[in-house]
């Protein structure tokens, strides 16, 4: 395959990443690491710090339109941060030493069931009930925009939720693949926040998680120039693309297409683990 088409080839999967990880707050990692590792042969640490540059891009693209629109909770975000990013920086030093078979394969399963929790029936407006007490003293809580006016929400069980972002966060740094699942789901089944509010202010938060896992893998050397710019062409757009097809889009499809790849992601753990993948 020559260069050229190597590099069409991959725009067009980073392209679809970024439309994914954009609309569900997944990240495009979920869909770059098993395409660069499966379709073409890339070596996994290569396709996990290609992808760890495609998530800080979802995020940048996707961002900025969620927050001009009034949909992302960014108190919220930089909090959680603080457990995403220390989580980040444990996996990725301990990414080069650790084998992730067991780990892929027991995340799988969690995963699966993951995807059946965000079926569970809920209703977009959520009725508001007595806020966690340390998020009001944080003033975390908040309102997102619906068809006929704002919806106020509170946000539950904040020590719960900051612990699985900092879960989360080492996932991000080990695998490379934004963690956005876990964070959707923490905000989403765990704190109780409206879905859209969720996965916005997932893709505000994944960009610095995956940041600060690049840091690391660009210091070993794990993040090609050659590989990386074809991966960024194709995120940008999509990213920018999906910002635009959320905002109009109903929360139940969303949470159709978000179980979907959660299964999917989790069928590759499995077969990447059983197979000897990773």
């Amino acid at each position: 395959m020559s260069i050229l088409a190597f590099s069409v080839l991959v725009w067009v999967g980073s392209f679809s990443a970024g439309l994914v990880g954009s609309l569900t707050g997944l990240g495009g990692g979920v869909v770059i690491v098993p395409l660069l590792t499966s379709v073409f042969g890339v070596d996994i640490r290569y396709a996990i710090g290609a992808s760890l540059v495609s998530v800080i891009v979802t995020s940048l693209g996707s961002a900025s339109t969620y927050i001009k629109k009034g949909f992302t909770n960014i108190r919220l975000g930089m909090f959680l941060e603080v457990a995403t990013t220390i989580g980040a920086v444990v996996g990725a030093s301990i990414a080069a030493f650790v084998s992730v078979k067991f780990l892929t394969i027991i995340l799988a399963f969690v995963l699966i069931y993951s995807a059946y929790l965000s079926q569970r029936p809920k209703t977009e407006c959520l009725e508001v009930v007595k806020p966690d007490p340390l998020a009001e003293y944080l003033e975390l809580n908040g309102t997102y925009p619906i068809n006929d006016g704002v919806m106020s929400y509170n946000v539950n069980f904040l020590p719960a939720g900051f612990s699985i972002m900092l879960l989360a966060g080492i996932l991000s740094g080990l695998l490379g693949i934004g963690s956005g699942a876990f964070k959707v789901l923490a905000m989403d089944q765990a704190m109780g926040l409206p879905f859209k509010v969720s996965t916005t202010t997932s893709n505000f938060m994944i960009g610095v998680t995956a940041a600060a896992s690049a840091g690391i893998y660009l210091s070993r050397g794990y993040i090609e120039p050659g590989l990386c710019m074809p991966v960024l062409l194709g995120v940008l757009p999509g990213a920018f693309l999906g910002a635009r097809i959320l905002i109009g889009a109903k929360t139940q499809i969303l949470r159709i297409i978000f179980s979907i790849i959660l299964v999917l992601m989790a069928l590759k753990m499995v077969y990447n683990g059983l197979i000897g993948g990773l």
